[in-house]
């Protein structure tokens, strides 16, 4: 048995790496109580899956990590069990019983939604978001474990809207396609001929399923 387990990770711990994050959510589960599973060998530790690390100074909305169980327990119990033993900025939202064959969330992964908060935005940017997407291509430079690469960004932004001094974007997230948010602003604010203003990204929701019929992660 394994529990989807759905955190937020809130702005003011926006700076924590992920190493610290799994270091946290480990300490956790061990004063919670919860029959966790541990790695065999001299040095067990919790085993835990995360759908897909947070860049530092991200914020996350609806984070998944998979914990695997030795023994069944409801899912209310393990909620409550679990939030007693995190921290306010580190709540968890929700959990989901799944079988030990269930996909690792980050198998199922494709795709996330963000949102770019600015403190100001020109009155007619909604037209250059409008007239930057009626392009056929979009070349960017895009960081890979072999180095820095040319791209097309194009296919892998799924939606991209402004709404007041706020961006909401529907981007690709998974091995074979990443389109990260910063790579997106970059190539955006070029385009609109303007410096790239400081804004706060938040990951809002992680997605799984194939375009346009994305799905909460959560439900797959």
């Amino acid at each position: 048995m394994k529990m989807l387990v759905i955190f937020e990770k809130t702005p003011r711990l926006r700076h924590i790496g992920h190493l610290d994050l799994m270091r946290a959510m480990q300490r956790a589960l061990r004063r919670s109580g919860l029959p966790i599973a541990f790695s065999q060998g001299f040095n067990p530790h919790v085993l835990l899956n995360f759908a897909a690390p947070l860049s530092v100074g991200m914020p996350g909305k609806r984070e998944i990590m998979e914990v695997p169980l030795d023994k069944g327990v409801c899912e209310g119990d393990f909620k409550k069990m679990i939030s007693r033993a995190l921290p306010p900025d580190l709540p968890c939202i929700a959990v989901r019983s799944v079988d030990d064959r269930h996909p690792a969330p980050m198998a199922s992964l494709t795709a996330a939604c963000y949102t770019a908060e600015f403190e100001h935005l020109p009155e007619n940017f909604a037209d250059t978001v409008s007239a930057f997407l009626e392009q056929k291509e979009i070349p960017a430079i895009r960081k890979t474990k072999s180095g820095m690469k040319p791209c097309d960004i194009r296919p892998m932004i799924h939606e991209l809207a402004v709404e007041g001094n706020t961006l909401s974007m529907t981007l690709s997230l998974c091995e074979k396609a990443t389109c990260k948010p910063d790579l997106l602003l970059s190539s955006l604010f070029e385009f609109a001929g303007m410096e790239r203003p400081n804004a706060l990204i938040t990951r809002q929701q992680l997605l799984g399923g194939d375009a346009p019929n994305f799905m909460p992660l959560e439900m797959l």
